[in-house]
């Protein structure tokens, strides 16, 4: 899977336009990075396109400590850094990105693979949130 497939995916789980589904990607991506350890993250990073690992790496924070982060705090931090209406739209958000993911990663059920390997690190409330991202192909509501 290419970057443009990637976002066409996003666009279609959400009904957004490219920009916003860009603007989610890079959020979800860099908070979902922030929950893994070092190596993990350039796991996957070794499997994505470049303009998606782009978007994967922020510079400077290579050697950050990982962030212990649960469900609440996810959604919140990507609800402050990307307008969206409610908690609910957020984690439907999130659930997009996660699911285009382990699409990319090319695992159906986002337990196998480099996709089990992202969820085996992940805590207990975020890995229902990487589970339920498979079943993420909802209707357009954003």
């Amino acid at each position: 899977m290419d970057d443009r497939s990637f976002f066409a995916e996003i666009r279609r789980r959400l009904g957004c336009d490219e920009h916003r589904a860009e603007a989610i990607t890079l959020v979800v991506f860099q908070e979902l990075r922030d929950c893994l350890p070092e190596k993990e993250a350039a796991d996957v990073a070794a499997q994505l396109p470049q303009p998606l690992k782009n978007l994967w790496f922020e510079p400077g924070r290579e050697g950050k400590p990982i962030e212990k982060t649960h469900r609440p705090e996810l959604v919140a931090r990507v609800r402050a850094r990307v307008p969206l209406h409610n908690d609910a739209e957020t984690e439907r958000a999130i659930r997009a990105v996660f699911g285009a993911l382990q699409h990319l990663l090319r695992s159906s059920r986002g337990l196998e693979g480099e996709a089990w390997d992202v969820f085996s690190v992940l805590p207990k409330d975020l890995k229902t949130l990487w589970v339920d991202a498979r079943g993420a192909g909802e209707p357009p509501c954003l």
